[in-house]
């Protein structure tokens, strides 16, 4: 899937914008360290108290009101404008993975089976230095900025919370523009990504529980197998994707799991699948949730087994805002200069619960680069990985490019 380029910049020249990395160089001590901080005490889940805390102490101080959440471990933070006006919504993600960290870095995980492989910690960071940059040129918004520490982004639905517990309505006007960030390894360092249109895939995981009949792996005949059965449905289900969704559609469908039996001479009673879906459409998706089940029902019943199918809701597709894109594109122009903006071509199939964000407020997602000094992106290890780092050099302009899209949003 591709789409056209984007504008040239409208803002080149624009002082409050060419200034701004400046700005956001003079913070990177404090956005360091809360980064650094951040990494060594990881936390999984919605519940992530010590980095609450962290959140909390960074934004003391600032002309900010604060609210911690109560269903989840949030903070969100407002910051009024000299004048009146709409707000503009900045996020950044606060949970880790459950990975075993094995970088070598200084200031790496303290947490066993916990690392900030996805680098949330950086998001928080230059979050927190945005507020901060932000709260000096208050007299320069006509508006709100709503900053949203969330928890929970690795699929458990903390941005959904949030938007339960009202981070919309935070500030008390219309939210009319919204930015989260995402740090990559993939991309040369100080340089962002966006694109219109759809920028991560939707994510649903689906369970196969296959049914058959146990006994000796040495007369099956008088057994009913239900690992045959299991394996034909992982080859029926890459033959649907290519059958039932145009080419031109990208659709994955993964077993990443088959469980079965027990030992060599048992044909055992149960064997189980367990996949994802991920789709860059609706339409295609409702498509494959509604195949998958049934290409797993027919080909269990053309074995004489029986199949239960469980699927989780699942993230939707996170779709940017056509114009906010072109208007984020213009800034970070204006702000960096063209060759720290890029156009990405493709929309990524991870997923990302920012998508329930769009889909009640324009705005969008962008990947800012941090590839390691002296690798080759296509050579660096990836976001999820243990040996994923991150560039510190790219944070200001992640700091920057927050503040820059507020201020934007608010002229």
């Amino acid at each position: 899937m591709t789409t056209q380029a984007l504008p040239t910049s409208t803002l080149a020249g624009d002082p409050r914008l060419s200034g701004l990395l400046d700005a956001a160089h003079s913070l990177q001590p404090k956005t360091v360290a809360l980064r650094r901080q951040l990494h060594r005490h990881p936390e999984q889940g919605l519940a992530v108290p010590r980095s609450q805390a962290a959140v909390l102490d960074a934004l003391d101080g600032l002309d900010l009101r604060l609210h911690k959440g109560t269903a989840v471990g949030s903070v969100v933070g407002v910051l009024e404008g000299a004048r009146p006006g709409p707000a503009v919504l900045l996020r950044g993600d606060m949970d880790a993975l459950p990975l075993q960290e094995d970088t070598g870095l200084e200031f790496a995980s303290e947490v066993d089976g916990t690392m900030h492989a996805c680098g949330h910690d950086t998001h928080v960071a230059m979050l927190a230095s945005a507020a901060r940059l932000l709260a000096g040129r208050r007299d320069e918004l006509a508006g709100s900025v709503v900053f949203m520490f969330q928890p929970g982004e690795e699929g458990h639905y903390g941005a959904k919370f949030m938007l339960d517990e009202g981070v919309l309505d935070a500030a008390g006007q219309p939210v009319e523009r919204a930015l989260a960030l995402h740090i990559t390894s993939k991309e040369a360092s100080g340089v962002l990504r966006c694109r219109p249109g759809p920028m991560m895939a939707s994510a649903n995981s689906f369970t196969a529980r296959v049914t058959g009949r146990g006994g000796h792996a040495s007369t099956p005949a008088d057994a009913l197998d239900p690992v045959p059965a299991a394996a034909a449905m992982v080859g029926a289900l890459q033959t649907a994707v290519t059958r039932r969704i145009s080419v031109f559609e990208p659709v994955v469908v993964t077993i990443a799991r088959i469980t079965a039996g027990t030992t060599s001479n048992i044909i055992p009673e149960t064997a189980e699948l367990e996949g994802t879906l991920r789709a860059v459409s609706e339409a295609s998706r409702k498509t494959m949730l509604a195949e998958i089940p049934r290409i797993c029902e027919h080909v269990a019943a053309a074995h004489g087994c029986t199949v239960e199918f469980t699927v989780d809701a699942g993230y939707p597709v996170t779709i940017n805002d056509d114009d906010v894109a072109a208007r984020l594109h213009d800034i970070a122009t204006a702000a960096f200069g063209a060759n720290h903006i890029g156009l990405m071509p493709n929309p990524l199939m991870g997923a990302e619960d920012w998508s329930y964000v769009l889909q009640r407020v324009p705005g969008v997602m962008a990947f800012l680069g941090a590839c390691p000094p002296g690798l080759d992106p296509a050579d660096a290890p990836p976001n999820h990985s243990n040996r994923v780092q991150f560039d510190e050099s790219a944070l200001p302009y992640g700091v920057a490019t927050y503040a820059a899209f507020a201020l934007d949003a608010l002229r």
